[in-house]
């Protein structure tokens, strides 16, 4: 059967584990130990953990267990007791903004400027990452810079480029510790000209073309071509341009968010009509809406005709982060940039065969599938219904709704079954034609529009409550097909207390509130940021 908390009665399906259980002693001695004194004077020992018996719990916490709406995301557990405190006060669900550092602050108060920048010299490389990470402090950051690039100074001491060398033939700039130099220059406190001249200026980052562009106002995006990617066909980068410097999503405008998501659309719609053999006049320039709009139905007609079957995909990975340990823990630029490519229906196997090329997007056309083969129902139908009527876990009275935010086109909410804590999903529950839009080719400008402004208030959200690494992906329907899919999308913070580990790798996610919960601390954070 299909492991799913949708059911056709339109409710959630939640399990409940009452922990109520003996253990058998098995234990050989005892090692009684002071573990200190208490105020009295008197002495604190483990004897508490040296039974001399079986041991039994008869009134464990309550646990929560969920299984996730699409049955390939695995299981989510609630812990009725941590839950409980986001429970009374949903205002709790939020991470605390660093405060200031500065080691150069520190140290001016006790030595010469010359004996501070040997000591900056002389710091261990460990300590040196930290710093470069969590400075807050521009001229400190400026300091490790020089100390790991040499670069080309104009006027007013301000940097007009680095310095170049030429290693085996190629072309390569004089860094000393990429490391360093890289999480300096994700750094946001960094100055500008400094984040330029490093990591943003066309071409500093390698031979990667150009070939998109999106200008209006002062958004400005650059569609970067990465030729020789994981991605083994290749992939497509919208970049916020030099010019356009944004390392915060709380700084992100809807022109920006349009003007990112419109490359997208519109490479996805040339590429397709390339394969189609569909003709159209543009060269040097963007497509108009008008132009795209008349393409993309071009597009949809050709598609009735020839059974081709690729995938759009889709995916934004925001945050920088590097541990003095020497672990990048999130993204590999801070510098607000999305990722999208094609996925072809097949590739050839190494016997000359042919096999499925992978698309996420296909697993939820596995979900639906098997749904309406065990329940003769639509699984999305259903899906949206258990949304609309979803009641809480426990007992309490408060506010059940998981929506976050909706229009005519969308839904975005928390799901009852998280991957991540703080997870949020976005489903497209419009129709075009009578059917479901499973895929931004379906999307018309309306659509496209509702679903832009929905990951911004998405990201919005995750910077008011503090989440400073977020990973965002789509789940999309293969290009003509008619299976009662629905375009979805998911936002998948990386929180400091939980980044994953055993419980996360068997599928097993562990969750400190109650979905209902999080709805709420979202839902004020709209009131508190994204209207204002």
């Amino acid at each position: 059967m299909l492991r799913t908390c949708v059911t056709s009665h339109k409710k959630f399906r939640v399990g409940l584990h009452r922990p109520c259980y003996t253990v058998r002693n098995l234990r050989y001695h005892d090692l009684i130990m002071s573990l200190g004194k208490l105020p009295d004077g008197s002495t604190h020992d483990n004897r508490r953990n040296f039974p001399p018996g079986d041991v039994s719990e008869n009134n464990g916490r309550w646990i929560y267990e969920i299984p996730n709406a699409f049955a390939f995301r695995g299981t989510t557990y609630i812990d009725s007791g941590w839950a409980a405190a986001r429970a009374e006060d949903p205002g709790l669900i939020y991470i605390d903004k660093p405060g200031s550092s500065s080691l150069r602050q520190v140290l001016e108060q006790f030595v010469t400027p010359q004996q501070r920048a040997e000591i900056y010299r002389r710091l261990p490389t460990s300590m040196l990452y930290d710093l470069a990470a969590n400075s807050t402090d521009a001229d400190e950051l400026v300091t490790l810079a020089h100390q790991c690039c040499v670069f080309v100074m104009g006027d007013n001491d301000v940097p007009t480029g680095l310095e170049y060398l030429e290693r085996r033939g190629a072309i390569q700039a004089a860094i000393d510790d990429f490391e360093l130099f890289e999480t300096i220059a994700n750094n946001p406190w960094l100055p500008d000209c400094y984040k330029e001249v490093m990591v943003l200026r066309p071409g500093v980052q390698g031979g990667s073309e150009i070939v998109g562009e999106f200008s209006e106002q002062s958004t400005h995006v650059f569609e970067y071509l990465r030729r020789n990617s994981y991605i083994p066909w290749g992939h497509y980068a919208a970049n916020m341009a030099n010019d356009a410097i944004r390392y915060q999503t709380a700084d992100l405008t809807p022109t920006d968010i349009r003007g990112l998501r419109s490359l997208y659309y519109q490479r996805m719609v040339v590429t397709l009509a390339e394969q189609l053999d569909i003709p159209f006049g543009c060269q040097r320039r963007g497509l108009t809406p008008d132009e795209l709009e008349q393409l993309r139905f071009a597009v949809l007609e050709k598609l009735k005709q020839q059974a081709i079957h690729p995938a759009t995909l889709w995916g934004w990975n925001f945050g920088y982060d590097f541990s003095g340990s020497g672990y990048r823990l999130h993204a590999s630029h801070q510098m607000i940039h999305q990722q999208f490519a094609m996925v072809p229906e097949t590739v050839a196997t190494l016997d000359g065969g042919m096999m499925a090329s992978y698309s996420c997007g296909d697993q939820v056309a596995e979900v639906v599938a098997l749904y309406k083969q065990e329940n003769q129902r639509d699984f999305f139908t259903d899906y949206i219904a258990c949304i609309h009527n979803n009641s809480r876990c426990d007992d309490r009275t408060t506010d059940s709704s998981l929506i976050v935010h909706a229009d005519a086109n969308v839904l975005l909410f928390v799901p009852k079954a998280q991957v991540s804590q703080w997870e949020l999903q976005l489903l497209v529950i419009a129709d075009v034609d009578g059917c479901p839009v499973g895929n931004v080719l379906e999307a018309d400008p309306d659509v496209r529009a509702s679903i832009d402004t929905a990951i911004l208030i998405a990201q919005k959200i995750f910077a008011g409550l503090g989440a400073a690494m977020v990973t965002s992906i789509e789940f999309s329907k293969r290009l003509a097909q008619n299976n009662g899919q629905r375009l979805l999308y998911s936002f998948l913070p990386k929180l400091p207390w939980s980044m994953g580990a055993f419980s996360e790798a068997q599928q097993r996610y562990i969750c400190g509130h109650f979905p209902e919960d999080f709805a709420t601390a979202c839902r004020a954070m709209i009131a508190d940021r994204c209207n204002s």
